[in-house]
């Protein structure tokens, strides 16, 4: 898997120009905007993405033919994917929080813990992407897969809305949930959401190894 690694690696380094450009844009925006956590969202989000531009790398020209004629397991090339999206998106998420929290503190206009509170919160969602987001990429290709992982989402959030209906009928009250999760202790509450989705990645792993194993090239 290092080797897999370092591949992608290599490729992020080609595209090093457009990468500092992004960074340039995010550390001006800090020093414009009132809110400063902009950066956290902006930065992790193009950072992690680029998973799938590797993905499409590697697709490209029957790339993977050659590749899985190396000795590289399939269940392994799916798991570097997954190690690559944590450590990229990891160390963008990291680099622009402390870069948001430098910014308000120096500027005046954020606390740290306030910045700190949303970049925590911030980490799920983007983990939470990458896991609806791999999988349909791996399993459709490139502009397809983001159409279907589109899709996806739009149904995700169709069954919810149609859930709160049937729950409205049910008479559930849901004010009454949302008022003891507000209760909860805000680092229990962040451990809970963060180990949510980190079992979603999980589970989104497990599917994508599936995918791989059926996929033909």
């Amino acid at each position: 898997m290092k080797g897999l690694l370092i591949k992608d690696l290599k490729l992020m380094a080609n595209q090093k120009k457009f990468f500092l450009l992004v960074l340039l844009i995010a550390v001006m925006q800090v020093g414009v905007l009132n809110d400063t956590t902009f950066i956290i969202s902006y930065l992790t989000f193009i950072a992690s993405l680029f998973t799938l531009t590797t993905i499409s790398y590697d697709e490209f020209d029957n790339g993977n033919a050659f590749l899985f004629s190396l000795p590289i397991t399939r269940s392994r090339y799916v798991a570097e994917k997954y190690s690559f999206g944590l450590i990229v998106g990891g160390a963008a998420w990291l680099l622009s929080t402390l870069v948001a929290v430098i910014g308000g503190e120096i500027r005046k206009v954020q606390g740290a813990s306030d910045t700190l509170i949303i970049a925590f919160a911030i980490l799920p969602i983007i983990i939470l992407i990458l896991a609806i987001m791999i999988p349909f990429q791996l399993k459709f290709g490139g502009e397809k897969g983001r159409t279907a992982a589109i899709a996806a989402t739009g149904v995700v959030v169709a069954v919810a809305v149609l859930a709160g209906k049937i729950a409205d009928l049910m008479h559930f009250d849901f004010a009454a949930l949302l008022d003891r999760l507000q209760a909860m202790d805000l680092k229990r509450s962040v451990a809970v959401v963060i180990g949510a989705s980190v079992v979603a990645y999980l589970l989104s792993f497990k599917i994508s190894i599936s995918i791989m194993e059926k996929k033909e090239f």
